[in-house]
């Protein structure tokens, strides 16, 4: 067989038409979800995170949360009076591990919530709390 300029461009042609197909086949195998089902909805509160944000920083103790093996503790600032809210732990590599829990404090304004039956990864704790009329905002990452 002689190769000429004949064969070279139907050897090119071949091998783009294998190369462009390996690519759709390979982007219809990549999970392409979004984080939050309702990004549009959430991108427009945005201006409502930013005051929470905003009280927060005006607070003479932020929120501490601390882990421990077995627990996370929140802790509250005792400058505040009743605190009501939720606690998110999202997990960025899986949505469906994501949970919400309630804000129970006890006397001392402590909130402890077990971690022990978790996957290991990195976890964000959203905490989204109110108290005297004003709502507040604290997150930080965790890794179990």
């Amino acid at each position: 067989m002689k190769f000429n300029w004949g064969t070279g461009l139907a050897l090119f042609y071949g091998i783009f038409v294998v190369v462009l197909v390996a690519a759709v086949i390979k982007s219809t195998q990549y999970d392409n979800s979004l984080v939050s089902d309702h990004y549009y909805a959430d991108d427009l509160k945005y201006q409502e995170h930013y005051v929470k944000l905003v009280n927060s920083k005006s607070l003479l103790q932020d929120v501490k949360i601390i882990r421990d093996k077995e627990s996370v503790y929140i802790n509250f600032p005792a400058e505040v009076g009743a605190v009501q809210g939720d606690i998110l732990f999202f997990c960025p590599s899986d949505s469906n591990k994501d949970f919400k829990v309630a804000v129970t404090l006890d006397a001392e304004k402590k909130q402890e919530i077990p971690i022990k039956d978790l996957k290991e990864g990195v976890w964000k704790v959203k905490v989204d709390w109110q108290a005297d009329g004003k709502s507040f905002y604290k997150e930080e990452t965790i890794i179990l």
